[in-house]
């Protein structure tokens, strides 16, 4: 597999990095409209998986995520509108599956797809405020995860956690303290330092999964919960980090740090967190 990216996968991040800059102001069905009409939804694997990382950095309050690599894994085609599913055994949890205009259940006899008004899902509190979580009550339904699925989160982790690490970048250079700013502090140097280090190794192995599942390779699912057991604990690494160094700044709303490091938590806890997927990868 090649892990460097041609001149037409980097040409793709910079014109998304460019268009999420433009357009996160805008209200989020314009922003969600740009998305579909760019054909960013049915972007390959491995190219999706870039795109994901971009809108994780930006903290993307569309349906985005749901649609790309919850819904059209399980269906093989986009929804007419969002789409979410519903699998893993259960409905607790279900991300945007209050706003999707068609949800894919995962039952024993196959995949469903019914209406999203019809399964009457309820909108739960999350850490994030801009993520939209709902409980569905669909019975039966059958245990499994598509494997883009969980590719997608770590790929979003990977994106909020390299925002936090910039702007903490960014505050350690202002912020002075002893007549010096705090980021020429040793300390503080390998506190960055860490945080990058766990941020490239989260996104070497999502971008691994992401191989694996375009080339449909064996090890697909085993890549998979690598790399989301490798984004959970990159957000821990960066949520710690991230938080403590910019002291009590970081605790307040009215700083941007607190919305990327939700969401970046946030994926973590959907569909396992760190520790469930290290088990998983455990020899039976």
């Amino acid at each position: 597999m090649e892990f460097e990216l041609d001149e037409e996968q980097r040409l793709l991040r910079r014109t998304v990095r460019e268009t999420v800059a433009k357009v996160r102001e805008r209200p989020e069905d314009q922003q969600w409209q740009t998305y579909r009409d760019l054909g960013w939804l049915e972007a390959p694997p491995f190219e999706l998986t870039l795109i994901l990382e971009e809108l994780g950095y930006a903290a993307d309050p569309t349906p985005f995520l749901a649609t790309a690599t919850w819904f059209a894994p399980l269906t093989g085609r986009l929804p007419d509108g969002s789409g979410t599913a519903v699998f893993d055994g259960t409905g607790r949890y279900v991300l945007d599956a209050d706003r999707a205009d068609e949800i894919a259940l995962l039952t024993p006899e196959g995949v469903v797809v019914v209406p999203g008004s019809r399964l009457t899902p309820e909108r739960v509190p999350v850490l994030d405020p801009r993520l939209h979580v709902a409980h569905v009550d669909a019975r039966p339904l059958a245990a499994g995860v598509p494997d883009l699925a969980l590719t997608g989160l770590a790929a979003t982790a990977v994106g909020a956690c390299r925002r936090v690490l910039d702007l903490v970048l960014e505050h350690v250079k202002r912020r002075t303290q002893f007549g010096r700013p705090i980021g020429s502090f040793q300390a503080v140097q390998h506190k960055a330092a860490d945080m990058y280090v766990a941020i490239e190794r989260a996104r070497a192995l999502t971008h691994y999964a992401a191989l694996t599942i375009a080339e449909d390779d064996a090890q697909r699912t085993r890549a998979a919960h690598m790399a989301k057991a490798a984004a959970g604990e990159c957000q821990r690494t960066v949520f710690r980090s991230g938080l403590q160094l910019f002291g009590a700044m970081g605790f307040t709303w009215e700083n941007e740090l607190q919305l990327h490091l939700k969401r970046a938590q946030s994926c973590d806890l959907l569909l396992g967190t760190a520790s469930v997927h290290r088990k998983a990868l455990l020899p039976v």
